[in-house]
């Protein structure tokens, strides 16, 4: 992380989470317990978000692959402007702890955090090129009224250089949002580092 933001109770720095509910001991959890914490992320075993979602393993298991292949599938849209969009989507949220993960991940794949200050700041006004404004207003649009979206928004999108795979990706991106953050926003709170 090249420099910190602290913007409007948001930031980029890297928070924990703790759950409200009580989480699956590892030491007494079922092997398909363990197994889908395994597949599901490299930290799982250690994440009170996981922890809790795994009392759960068949669910947990179709989340994780519903997620890794939105967010890391290869081609279509960008890493960065899938995370950008996902960081967008939990300001609008507010939630604080997703849009701190996803601004760390933009920033590693952009190599840049503006656009990650704006959208802290107002998301209604982030962007530092036009493509990027058209993400960030459909990541918006999409979160706020989703049934109000009309082929007009895709048209914008097309107009700024995104094809039918990066508008699909994008969409998908900013769903499984709308469900992830919903799910750490009710299971649990976001941790600060001590000063």
């Amino acid at each position: 992380m090249s420099e910190l933001i602290e913007i409007e109770g948001f930031t980029n720095q890297v928070l924990g989470w703790k759950a409200w509910l009580p989480t699956v001991d590892l030491d007494s959890a079922s092997a398909e317990q363990v197994a889908v914490l395994e597949e599901s992320h490299p930290q799982a075993k250690t994440s009170d978000y996981y922890l809790t979602l795994a009392h759960h393993p068949d669910i947990l298991r179709q989340r994780s692959q519903a997620f890794n292949a939105i967010m890391y599938a290869p081609g279509g849209l960008s890493r960065a402007e899938r995370e950008l969009a996902s960081t967008v989507v939990s300001r609008i949220n507010r939630c604080v702890y997703c849009a701190s993960v996803h601004a760390q991940r933009f920033e590693q794949l952009a190599k840049r955090n503006d656009v990650i200050a704006q959208v802290f700041a107002d998301p209604a006004t982030a962007g530092t090129t036009a493509r990027e404004k058209a993400i960030v207003q459909f990541a918006i649009d999409l979160t706020l009224e989703p049934a109000s979206l009309n082929a007009g928004h895709i048209q914008t999108l097309y107009e700024q250089g995104l094809d039918e795979t990066q508008v699909l990706d994008l969409i998908h991106a900013i769903s499984i949002f709308a469900w992830a953050n919903r799910l750490m926003l009710n299971l649990g709170e976001p941790v600060f580092p001590e000063v």
